[in-house]
């Protein structure tokens, strides 16, 4: 899977956007019951977390990706966070506040449904919408420069690095939709009546800024994936094999940790037998 990290300098333009796996969805069932095990020995260990960032272009797939990939998994052991647009409340605390306090606990897969990211990216395109979190060094369109986006990257290289140093492994996805593939997938949205719920006209809008998206993507992945937190590019414009190689990557990371399940205290190994004879004699 090392052929989608991003280990060094990269040109987004030059990775594809599809591939085709024969089978899929056959190989993913099978993956992610082996996440599943996984995540309950993880659980019972209880010495980690995982991360699971997803992010994307509008209808890349990072919702039917999040059924499909974790649908075995235990549901007490999973936590899906989608963030939207910050509430008041939020606006009030430092940008990166809302994501720390989502994070999963250890023994838990946590899933950010568009990520801190956000902030490098959606922000960098619309930089008003800085102005919100009313920072006392930024008086002008003019503060939110390169500088100002380089050095918030800066702060979530170190966040996700304290995170990794703790227990959380941080593993982070950017699903590679060509502007095609989203052609389609808006127009099923307005073609099926019962799709028609998803459409926004506001995807219209974002659409026309798809160059500035990809730039600020492009930036981020270069200079935010690190060995403890790497991203990986997906190509996305076949959501079979996109959901497949990210079950994949998760599998392979996981299966490195070796967790293994607690043993019981030697004080109460040498009970066993007597613990057996107390419920079988009730």
């Amino acid at each position: 899977m090392k052929n989608y990290q991003v280990t060094d300098t990269i040109n987004l333009s030059e990775f594809s956007t599809k591939e085709v796996v024969e089978k899929a969805n056959k190989k993913l069932k099978k993956n992610r019951k082996k996440i599943s095990e996984l995540q309950d020995t993880m659980y019972a260990e209880g010495k980690y977390s995982v991360l699971i960032c997803l992010q994307g272009m509008d209808t890349s797939g990072k919702d039917s990706l999040i059924r499909e990939v974790f649908k075995d998994v235990n549901a007490q052991g999973v936590v899906v966070h989608s963030f939207k647009v910050p509430t008041e409340l939020e606006l009030k605390h430092n940008y990166l506040w809302r994501h720390y306090i989502a994070l999963p606990e250890k023994g838990k897969i946590g899933i950010f449904n568009r990520t801190h990211y956000e902030n490098v990216l959606v922000t960098r395109v619309h930089p008003e919408y800085v102005f919100g979190e009313n920072i006392p060094s930024v008086k002008s369109i003019d503060d939110l420069n390169d500088t100002f986006y380089n050095n918030r990257m800066g702060e979530i290289n170190n966040f996700e690095k304290q995170l990794a140093e703790n227990g959380t492994i941080v593993l982070k996805f950017f699903l590679n939709l060509s502007k095609e593939e989203q052609k389609n997938r808006l127009l099923r949205r307005l073609r099926l009546k019962e799709k028609n719920w998803k459409f926004s006209p506001g995807d219209l809008k974002e659409r026309k800024l798809w160059d500035n998206y990809q730039f600020c993507y492009q930036e981020l992945l270069n200079k935010t994936s690190k060995e403890n937190a790497p991203w990986f590019v997906i190509p996305a414009d076949d959501k079979s094999t996109a959901r497949l190689l990210v079950s994949q990557v998760i599998l392979e990371t996981l299966k490195q940790y070796n967790f293994k399940e607690p043993e019981l205290p030697e004080k109460y190994k040498v009970e066993v037998e007597n613990y057996k004879n107390q419920l079988e004699n009730e």
